[in-house]
């Protein structure tokens, strides 16, 4: 059994708990989530998979069971532990009876406002998590009794991070008020060397602050931003949908690159991106 990222979404929304983190914490982490799947897993206990399409940001995730395979593009990786999850490619999770996960879902991870980390040289495995935060913390986490202990836990942690560093790291703030606007405008024909214009850096510089952050190129992560916001509407409410309000000069251009977005080997052969666009009348 396989599920799909905005074709299955009662079983993302049913299976895995998701909480948005406390006030002051939004730029950075998108939310906290905790898998739900002993029902799930009672009735389908040679297990499932759940696939995702690319994101922009990160994955810290925290294993409160047994071990699980993950497999990135096309390589699977067997988790015995706790790991940091590249979302720049197409994910995609096998789970078993006995799997059980903890994760926070990032857009700018906190801790690299203490380590200075490069988050372009974590793109391509799932790392140890215990490179980006400490191991006491994440013991802490796994012996929380609830989801909610665990999520205040974390809200203490990186808050205090934060609240440790005021004066705020220039290509965080930079990079973490773009993302703001273009989500919250849906502004997307806005060029790269507009916005280093309008924070009078070089068009390079910008390009090295996103890569550094979120891992991805300045285009690339708003292009994600772009097409994951225009997909969830087109999945949710198709009536409502209009290419345009996205950027997009004309169907053409909109269907090409939500193709090119859905695009995983591993979708039985299905073309995801005709069963989405099924949904909706479209004006060319």
């Amino acid at each position: 059994m396989q599920h799909i990222e905005f074709f299955n979404i009662d079983h993302f929304e049913k299976n895995y708990h998701r909480v948005k983190p406390q006030s002051g914490l939004e730029n950075f982490i998108d939310f906290f989530w905790e898998t739900r799947f002993d029902e799930l897993l009672e009735k389908n206990p040679e297990g499932f998979s759940d696939a995702l399409f690319p994101n922009i940001g990160y994955t810290y995730l925290i294993n409160l069971g047994t071990p699980f395979v993950m497999q990135i593009g096309d390589q699977k990786f067997n988790m015995k532990t706790d790991g940091f999850l590249p979302r720049n490619q197409s994910i995609e999770c096998y789970h078993q009876v006995g799997n059980r996960l903890f994760g926070i879902k990032f857009k700018i991870s906190p801790i690299i406002f203490k380590k200075r980390v490069n988050f372009a040289e974590y793109r391509e495995y799932i790392y140890p998590l215990s490179y980006l935060m400490e191991q006491q913390v994440i013991d802490q986490v796994k012996r929380a009794a609830s989801f909610q202990e665990r999520i205040d836990i974390l809200n203490e942690y990186f808050g205090s991070i934060i609240k440790a560093y005021p004066g705020s790291w220039e290509p965080i703030r930079i990079v973490s008020e773009i993302l703001e606007y273009c989500d919250r405008e849906n502004d997307f024909t806005k060029t790269v060397e507009e916005f280093a214009e309008q924070y009078k850096i070089s068009a390079r510089s910008l390009h090295r602050y996103f890569e550094s952050t979120t891992s991805l190129s300045s285009k690339k992560a708003l292009q994600v931003l772009r097409i994951r916001k225009a997909v969830q509407q087109l999945a949710t409410n198709p009536e409502g949908f209009r290419y345009d309000k996205y950027g997009y000069y004309d169907y053409s251009h909109f269907c090409k690159h939500l193709k090119q977005f859905l695009q995983k080997d591993a979708l039985d052969g299905i073309q995801p991106h005709l069963l989405l666009l099924k949904r909706v009348s479209h004006k060319k």
